[in-house]
């Protein structure tokens, strides 16, 4: 598990550089969204990835793996946004966003440790589009708690759901950036 425990930090750093190079060109232009915008958003990344997955040709240059990583970095904006809410204006300096989403990746990984350990790793045995298809079950979970208002009766909840994508989207990558496949793939 230890060697996931890197794997995971090293996507997770690839990720965070990535978002810091946007918040110089952009700032945190993200704090405008409410959270079911930022669900969107991550739910048209994965729709994408899906039906890259399905078709397997893509008309934009552009693969799977920068869609995972929008889903990461995205997942994380979720969190920061369901903790601080949205703002009408940007409200936020580069350097406390990255405080911020490093404070999440955080979360995540302490996540992704303590169900890795209780799962015995069983995310790598899993193919790349099954991680697809359980973000997009996540989103439709996350909509449907949206337009409950949150009022749930078993539900973890939204945030909850955001970590799952995340920690899904890292596994795919890991899986695509050191090349190891589900077994059925080898």
């Amino acid at each position: 598990m230890e060697k996931t425990n890197r794997q995971f930090e090293q996507v997770i750093a690839r990720c965070r550089e990535l978002f810091a190079r946007k918040l110089h060109d952009y700032g945190a232009a993200w704090r405008i969204l409410r959270p079911c915008s930022v669900t969107d958003q991550l739910f048209i990344k994965a729709k994408r990835i899906r039906s890259l997955e399905t078709k397997g040709v893509a008309m934009v240059d552009e693969g799977i793996r920068p869609e995972f990583v929008a889903i990461v970095n995205y997942g994380l904006v979720a969190l920061i946004q369901l903790a601080r809410g949205a703002v009408e204006e940007v409200d936020m300096a580069n350097d406390e966003a990255l405080a911020l989403y490093d404070a999440q990746a955080a979360r995540a990984l302490e996540l992704m440790k303590a169900k890795n350990h209780d799962y015995d790793e069983a995310w790598r045995s899993m193919r790349v589009s099954s991680y697809t298809d359980l973000i997009l079950m996540k989103l439709h979970r996350t909509k449907q708690i949206e337009d409950l208002g949150g009022h749930t009766l078993v539900s973890e909840g939204v945030d909850a759901n955001y970590m799952d994508m995340i920690n899904y989207a890292v596994f795919a990558l890991i899986k695509l950036d050191y090349g190891e496949p589900a077994e059925s793939e080898a």
